[in-house]
């Protein structure tokens, strides 16, 4: 599994994904803007790259890239913030820079964390994006609690991935029909 971390914080996504895959998680590059954050991934992830400007990371730098993770900001999308939207935020809307990643790379997959008031302020213009470079989307969700912790922080999780791929696993052609089969094989339509 070849992952891009974009917005990597302090790695959340990456230290997740080793313990998911472990030896076979190859992590290509970090993209991340603050300095404290950035001494973080270099103790916890030596070797690893890390770009610093969202704006000047070119997709074509990287090949065969799996997964791209990224909790693009949500200060302006947040209720504790002002409401300016993805459009008009000028924060919320790296969410652009984002886009332009995932289709510039074109990952099997693309893991989206935010805030749970994205689906009001600009969450239905992300579901667009992503159908326009040709990726169907899922979302949730989830509560921190919901997994065992003792506070709620709720986020909305987005899953994206090509539409030649479908959920139940069977990988289709461009013009193969409609039908998907599942794992356990019944055919849904």
């Amino acid at each position: 599994m070849r992952m891009l971390d974009l917005f990597s914080g302090i790695g959340g996504f990456s230290l997740a994904a080793k313990w998911v895959w472990g030896d076979d998680l190859d992590i290509v590059g970090f993209c991340e803007i603050e300095p404290y954050a950035q001494k973080v991934l270099k103790k916890n992830f030596p070797g690893v790259p890390i770009h610093e400007d969202i704006k000047k990371l070119r997709g074509d730098e990287f090949n065969e890239i799996d997964l791209i993770t990224g909790g693009f900001p949500c200060q302006d999308i947040s209720q504790a913030g002002k409401g300016a939207g993805i459009k008009e935020g000028t924060r919320s809307g790296l969410w652009f820079e984002l886009l332009r990643v995932i289709g510039d790379i074109r990952p099997r997959f693309a893991l989206i964390e935010n805030v749970p008031m994205l689906t009001v302020r600009g969450g239905t213009g992300v579901i667009e994006d992503l159908t326009e470079i040709g990726y169907d989307t899922e979302w949730t969700i989830i509560s921190a609690k919901d997994v065992g912790a003792w506070h709620l922080r709720k986020r909305i999780w987005i899953v994206s991935y090509p539409k030649h791929i479908r959920r139940y696993g069977v990988q289709e052609s461009e013009g193969s029909g409609s039908r998907i089969h599942s794992q356990a094989g019944q055919s849904r339509a």
